[in-house]
Parts: C-alpha cells; sequence; structure tokens
C-alpha cells in the first residue's frame, strides 16, 4: 500500500521520517502514553528510530496498517500519531489507535485526526468498519472515540494491555456515514455529560470533607489498610441483618470489594469513598457509596454502612451530605435514591437528616438473602441542594 498524506481541519497526516525519532521520543516520555499505550518502558531513543524508520514504513509496505504522523499543517509541528494499527482486508476493517503529544492537548488535534483517518479509511480504502479499544478507565481516549463519531458498546479483555494496567477494555464501532464533518461539534461536546464525567472519572479519585460533632471526616478512597475493619464491621449482625454483605464475611470478600470499588470508579459507574476519622490516623468509621443508574445518566442511588464504633455520633449524615453535594454539583445528577429494608430505622434517620423525602413504600422492592421484602423510598433532588 502507497503512503498518502491527508490535509483536513487544520492538520497534516502524513508518513512517518527518520527526522521524527526526537519528537516522538520525547512526546513518550509522557506518563499518560506510558500509562496508557504499549510503548515500551522507558522509551529510549532507539525505540523512536525504530518506529519511524521500520515499523511504519513496513505497516505501509505490507498493507497491515496505516500509521500517520500528526502535524500542524501551517507549521509542521509534530502534535501526535494517528492510524490504523491493523487492517483485515478479509472482513474490510480496521482498528485505529492514537496518541497526543503532551504539548498538543486540549486543542482537539486527535479528535480532527481521528475523523480524517476514519473519512479516508471509508472512502479510499473502501473499508467497512473501523474498531476502537482502550483500557477501562482510559476516558480521555474513550471521549476522542465518541466526538469522532465512534459507539462503544461494551467491553472485551485485551488481548495486550498495558504492562500494571487493567486487563478490561472498551471496544466501540465507526461505520460508514457516521463521521461528523469537519468542524461540526459532533457528539460528547465539551458541555456534555459525557466530557463532564470524563474529566472526573479521568483522574484519581477525590477526598470529600465533612465535619459532624467537631469531629473531621475525610471521604476517601478505599485503601488496603482499610481491609480487616472492614471485616469487622461486615461481621456486626446488624451489618448482616439489613446489607447483603455475604455471610459469614471473609478477608477475601474485603479484597474483592476493594478490587469492585477501583474498577467501578475505572469504569465511571460508582464512587466507593471510605469514611474516616481524621482525628485518629484517617481510622477507617464506614463505608458510602453512590452508584450511577445504566438506564439514566442523570440518577444514581446509595448505599453505606458505619463501623459499630462510629455509629450514633452523627457521621453518616454528614457524610452523606457530602457526598450527594458531590454528585450533584461535580457529576450533575439530577436524583440521588435511598432504599432500605422497612424496619431499618437507624439507615432512615442518616438518610432523613441528609436531606432525603421519604416518598412511600416499594412491595417486595429489595432482595435479601433469598427473599423480598418491601422497602423504604426515599430521594433527594439537585433543587433542594440549592435550596
Amino acid at each position: 500500500m502507497e503512503p498518502v498524506e491527508i490535509i483536513e481541519d487544520g492538520l497534516l497526516l502524513r508518513p512517518w521520517r527518520a527526522t521524527d525519532a526526537d519528537a516522538v521520543h520525547r512526546a513518550c516520555q509522557d506518563p499518560d502514553i506510558q500509562r496508557w499505550t504499549t510503548v515500551p518502558r522507558p522509551y529510549l531513543p532507539e525505540h523512536a528510530h525504530g518506529f519511524v524508520t521500520g515499523i511504519a514504513a513496513t505497516a505501509w509496505a505490507e498493507g497491515t496498517g496505516a500509521p500517520f504522523a500528526v502535524c500542524d499543517a501551517g507549521t509542521g509541528e509534530l502534535l501526535g500519531s494517528c492510524g490504523l494499527v491493523s487492517i483485515d482486508r478479509g472482513l474490510d476493517s480496521a482498528e485505529i489507535g492514537y496518541w497526543t503529544a503532551p504539548w498538543a492537548r486540549g486543542r482537539g488535534v486527535t479528535v480532527r485526526a481521528t475523523r480524517a483517518v476514519a473519512r479516508w479509511a471509508f472512502d479510499a480504502l473502501k473499508l467497512r468498519r473501523l474498531v476502537w479499544q482502550a483500557e477501562v478507565g482510559n476516558h480521555y481516549s474513550r471521549l476522542v472515540a465518541l466526538r469522532a463519531g465512534f459507539r462503544v458498546s461494551g467491553e472485551l479483555r485485551l488481548a495486550h494491555p498495558a504492562e500494571g494496567g487493567r486487563t478490561a477494555g472498551w471496544i466501540g464501532s465507526l461505520l460508514p456515514g457516521e463521521v461528523p464533518a469537519p468542524g461540526e461539534p459532533g457528539p460528547a461536546g465539551p458541555d456534555t455529560l459525557d466530557a463532564r464525567r470524563a474529566a472526573v472519572f479521568g483522574r484519581p479519585q477525590p477526598t470529600l470533607f465533612a465535619t459532624a460533632g467537631g469531629a473531621e471526616l475525610r471521604l476517601r478512597p478505599m485503601e488496603e489498610r482499610d481491609l480487616d475493619a472492614i471485616v469487622t464491621t461486615c461481621q456486626d449482625q446488624d451489618t448482616v441483618r439489613w446489607t447483603t454483605v455475604p455471610h459469614p464475611y471473609q478477608r477475601r470478600d474485603a479484597e474483592w470489594y476493594l478490587d469492585l470499588c477501583g474498577a467501578n470508579w475505572a469504569r465511571g459507574t460508582s464512587a466507593c469513598f471510605v469514611i474516616a476519622d481524621a482525628d485518629a490516623d484517617d481510622a477507617y468509621a464506614g463505608t458510602i457509596d453512590l452508584r450511577l443508574s445504566p438506564a439514566d445518566p442523570l440518577l444514581a442511588d446509595v448505599g453505606f454502612m458505619t463501623a459499630p464504633h462510629a455509629r450514633g455520633r452523627g457521621w453518616m449524615p454528614a457524610a452523606l451530605a457530602a457526598l450527594t453535594a458531590w454528585g450533584f454539583t461535580t457529576l450533575g445528577l439530577a436524583r440521588i435514591e435511598w432504599k432500605a429494608h422497612v424496619g431499618n430505622t437507624a439507615s432512615r434517620r442518616v438518610a432523613e437528616k441528609a436531606g432525603f423525602t421519604v416518598e412511600g413504600t416499594a412491595r417486595g422492592g429489595l432482595q435479601h438473602r433469598g427473599e423480598r421484602g418491601d422497602a423504604w423510598v426515599a430521594a433527594l433532588v439537585a433543587e433542594e441542594l440549592t435550596r
């Protein structure tokens, strides 16, 4: 396959040259490129030279790929990489891959480049599908794919995960006619919920703060040092009675929960916080989860449990108020729901003290240890937070 050049939307996409090696080496020192791609670590000058003079040229010559250097059309400055990393002529399908040089971020470079490559692949190569893959948690790559018109449809286990990364990957596809025109905002624009959530879940989980009865509380990510306290809390008879934690609860259950919390933050589907006593060496006092609805992006529900030694101090209502405020203001939620088994008056008091309004009883609303039971339902809406 003969190498080509593409000029579109202020960009020049051209085959790689030997003179690009220094810029590629400099770009690939970036922690994000090393974290989310499979470039060698450490990335040495010989790796960059081998890519621009060997790997890229071979892909073009053999028709197995179409790697482009993404440059500024006016200055020629290298801004990133975008291209077809593999081409399957049997299916008329190809996979697209990209990275942005750290000095070029925030300018929409990779979105424009991805659209240009996609248009060329459909028009010139007559491909029938493009595929995008990225490790779960790479929200900025996902955002680029969405803005280029890809439909992200699920997950799959990655064949070549990044060193130290997750094995689960997102997958999306793009068909002819679905690429937004140059200059069109397209989906997942800067003011959309997708962009807002990517900015949150694409970064490390934050720490929130609350006060209750003179105590300073921190809502922080769960850590391995919390596991013994979680086991103790989940073996407590009230926790077993009112929640769905495994029974009998073992340390391996806490380890699974720790992994699940990290995986769900990476997916952007929930945020699990440990409530910690800032005045007692940041010690565990409970957990609280905010779970986003898979059906309604503006809806979430909460779940929480308090360590036995921390009950009756007003800590959980303060933590719940802080978490719901974060959900409304940062995640853009419109409604947050709470449910508990009828009779769980302690959980109901927490919700009401945090501002939730009990809306009624859902008959058979919750599953609990093989049986369905009635549930109290309450909610807090964004307008109430403002008031």
